[in-house]
């Protein structure tokens, strides 16, 4: 980000007076997160647009990841560039900041998740299906409640 502030005065006089911006490369997903139940840790979200990276967020073409401070209550962050297509966002709120989803024996998660379209969560997390959402080639804003098991 530092580069492009950098870099725009100088842009701005090779265009000239009255030229059009550059072009985007994608649009933004701003994501508002409720039931937040305190402001322990980091909030961990990724976007991605395969079946086989959801919710596990594997790195691949298409994935977008960012963490921010946890809140009580609501968090608002957002997914920059995002190009058109079908995505699934998947949320944790790693409340000890150790970068994994703990687990209690071993399979109930014992911090916080969400998922995109407030995906239902059964005997286990949603399917891409059910949290995908399609992205235009315009500003989306969604919210996602946070929920805990325990």
């Amino acid at each position: 980000m530092t580069n492009r502030i950098l870099f725009l005065p100088m842009a701005a006089l090779a265009l000239g007076a009255g030229a059009p911006p550059p072009a985007a490369h994608g649009s933004k997903i701003t994501v508002t997160v409720t039931d937040v139940r305190n402001g322990k840790g980091l909030l961990r979200a990724c976007l991605v647009s395969s079946e086989s990276d959801f919710p596990e967020c594997k790195k691949a073409a298409g994935h977008h990841a960012t963490s921010v401070d946890a809140h009580q209550g609501q968090v608002t962050f957002a997914f920059e560039q995002v190009k058109p297509g079908h995505y699934a966002i998947a949320l944790l709120h790693d409340e000890n900041a150790n970068g994994k989803a703990d687990r209690a024996l071993g399979m109930i998660p014992k911090e916080g998740f969400g998922f995109s379209r407030d995906a239902p969560v059964r005997m286990g997390p949603p399917k891409f299906s059910e949290a995908a959402f399609d992205m235009a080639d315009k500003d989306k804003a969604m919210t996602i409640r946070m929920r805990y098991l325990l």
